[in-house]
């Protein structure tokens, strides 16, 4: 049984365009083309990714976030409670007035109390600014390398240029050392980030986050398989392009720095708008879906390449009207929030209020801190689409 799903996935008809099989992919005369068992070696990639990662995190973004004076406020604790512990973790984070009224009969607390125990039992909840400093270090380093490795890959290559080469001689078409570490690098970079997806810090857009992480992962992986390496290489550089700027736009908008981070968002909207709803729609898909089919007719591969590339195009769509949507309130002067992160909930009242500290010791200077007026992305540790 296992033989015949494995003849079924991998013939010919169904990843090749017609009359091609897989032994015109074989090794031959000086080419060397893509093997579907070169993947493997992405899944433990990935996990020394996570260790660079945690190092990373942990001996630079800790020291970097010390410099940039991040700053962490202070949590007041909600006093153990088995009986509220126990609704919060199988009944809800927010309870109804009907259970606020019925735990307070159980527990002997006021309304008030049973309000403000869950309200300090979400906020320990709610990820701590260092944290999230530390994951858009880790991102703003590792897409800033990706982008300029990229066009150290293409910007020399025909197909750069012209997106009808990107096509000609297809699948006959050699793989090269530069664009083989370049596809198992993002690989297991995106591998990693799927595998850590449920830790990171989550927002409103979660799903929509593990769409993506899934979606890259089969792209990159197919176009692997059927040798697609020009368009892949060409689709990677180009989404990496605008997230380095993302990344470190949160950077600075954690640390307090407003007039960079804002400066840096007005470049990242630009360049998010030009690569992902300008170029990507209209020279990207438009080379995908319209000049194959100059070669050859239409094949399984060529839907399913495609499929997954307006999947992409739809979160990018997503994601863009949200930027849009903010750039309007910032330019206007609005007090722009952040809809898709939680924030750190507070009374009225004295003993609630908490002030800011730095993320390393309670005192100091408040002089940065982090901002309350962000933007809705750049409050995020959201990704490309990435």
């Amino acid at each position: 049984m296992f033989q015949t799903l494995y003849n079924y996935f991998w013939w010919d008809r169904l990843w090749l365009p017609y009359n091609l099989t897989w032994s015109d992919l074989e090794d031959r005369d000086g080419r060397v083309y893509t093997k579907a068992s070169d993947l493997f070696f992405t899944i433990p990639l990935a996990f020394v990714f996570l260790v660079i990662r945690h190092l990373f995190e942990t001996h630079v973004a800790t020291k970097l976030a010390r410099l940039l004076n991040v700053k962490e406020k202070v949590r007041l604790k909600a006093t153990p409670n088995l009986v509220l512990e126990e609704f919060y973790t199988s009944s809800g984070k927010h309870p109804k007035q009907v259970d606020i009224e019925a735990l307070s009969k159980k527990c002997s607390y006021s309304s008030r109390q049973i309000e403000r125990w869950f309200r300090r039992r979400r906020n320990q909840d709610r990820p701590c600014l260092l944290k999230k400093f530390r994951e858009s270090s880790w991102r703003f380093t590792f897409y800033l390398i990706a982008f300029f490795a990229g066009m150290a890959v293409i910007i020399d290559k025909p197909w750069f240029y012209d997106l009808r080469e990107v096509w000609r001689g297809y699948p006959i078409q050699s793989l090269l050392p530069s664009q083989y570490w370049y596809y198992i690098i993002e690989l297991s970079f995106y591998w990693s980030l799927l595998f850590r997806v449920a830790s990171d810090v989550k927002r409103k857009d979660f799903k929509e986050q593990v769409i993506h992480h899934v979606a890259t992962i089969i792209l990159i992986s197919f176009s692997w398989f059927t040798n697609y390496i020009r368009a892949g290489t060409l689709i990677m550089a180009l989404h990496d392009s605008a997230d380095s700027l993302l990344e470190s736009a949160k950077m600075f908008n954690y640390a307090g720095w407003k007039n960079t981070s804002n400066n840096i968002f007005i470049v990242f909207a630009v360049v998010f708008i030009v690569t992902r709803l300008i170029i990507l729609p209209f020279w990207i898909l438009h080379c995908t879906i319209v000049y194959p089919l100059e070669l050859y007719p239409p094949f399984f591969g060529y839907y399913f390449f495609n499929l997954m590339m307006l999947i992409l195009q739809c979160l990018q769509i997503f994601w863009g009207y949200l930027i849009i949507c903010m750039a309007q309130k910032f330019l206007s002067g609005k007090v722009v929030e952040d809809e898709r992160s939680d924030r750190d909930e507070t009374d009225n009242s004295e003993e609630e209020e908490e002030k800011p500290i730095s993320a390393f010791s309670a005192v100091g200077s408040t002089k940065n801190g982090p901002l309350t007026n962000g933007h809705p992305i750049v409050n995020n540790n959201h990704r490309k689409a990435d």
